[in-house]
């Protein structure tokens, strides 16, 4: 929250005894320094809202201790470096709004004490991998606004714990997994602008704590719902937010609604 601009200092890497590092809300430029690796006393690192380019250098895995990282709202490009994905003492992995590519990896599922992942308004590709379902301490998962493609593994259901799931704005098929509609912890659930397709079931009343449901598209970009809406919506006495606009449902609105 100062005006600092400039690139980060190799020299950073000396400061060894640090544990935790945030130049965040500034106006730095360049690439993170690999120096940043010897850094391996840190738990916490922060880079979020600077204008940071360049990839995200590999050696950021020697920090072993790391529970936090968040380098989003930055220019970072290329894949997310495998060695993210060895990082198992993560809890808050932070990568949103940068210009990130490649696929999510099976590796992923190594992160097992993840409480948030925020991988959205990137440009990742291929698939959400199944073992997804491992990562059952998350109570947040962002992945909006990439170019995903495939089916919502129905292993997500493995998931209790979460109470925000965002997966709008890619390209997924299929239809939604019969294991999310038993989700009862989700507040937020954002489906839209798919490629969706089936009825929204009846199970959907199961979902009582939704604040924010959202199944809808935009033009060009519809979800492919069908049917009738299931009177079980009526439940949801939480929700302020429901969009199921740009589908192909049929019938009456319920009165339950």
């Amino acid at each position: 929250f100062n005006q600092l601009t400039g690139d980060i200092p190799s020299e950073i890497g000396n400061l060894t005894n640090l544990t935790s590092l945030h130049l965040r809300f500034n106006q730095l430029t360049g690439e993170i320094p690999s120096e940043i690796g010897n850094l391996t006393s840190l738990t916490s690192l922060s880079f979020y809202k600077n204008e940071l380019t360049g990839e995200i250098p590999s050696e950021i895995g020697n920090l072993t201790s790391l529970i936090s990282l968040t380098l989003g709202y930055n220019e970072l490009t290329g894949e997310i470096p495998a060695e993210i994905w060895e990082m198992t003492n993560l809890t808050y992995l932070y990568l949103i709004s940068n210009q990130l590519t490649g696929e999510i990896p099976v590796e992923i599922g190594n992160l097992v004490n993840l409480t948030y992942l925020g991988l959205m308004m990137n440009e990742l590709t291929g698939e959400i991998p199944s073992i997804i379902g491992n990562l059952t301490n998350l109570t947040s998962l962002y992945l909006s606004d990439n170019q995903l493609t495939g089916e919502i593994p129905s292993e997500i259901g493995n998931l209790t714990n979460l109470t925000k799931l965002y997966l709008s704005d890619n390209q997924l098929t299929g239809e939604i997994p019969s294991e999310i509609w038993g989700m009862t912890n989700l507040n937020h659930l954002k489906l839209s602008n798919n490629r969706l397709t089936g009825e929204i079931p009846s199970e959907i009343g199961n979902l009582t704590n939704l604040i924010i449901l959202k199944l809808n598209g935009t033009i060009g970009e519809d979800n492919q719902f069908t049917g009738e809406i299931p009177p079980e919506m009526g439940n949801l006495t939480n929700l302020t937010h429901l969009n199921f606009s740009q589908n192909q449902l049929t019938g009456e609105i319920p009165v339950e609604i």
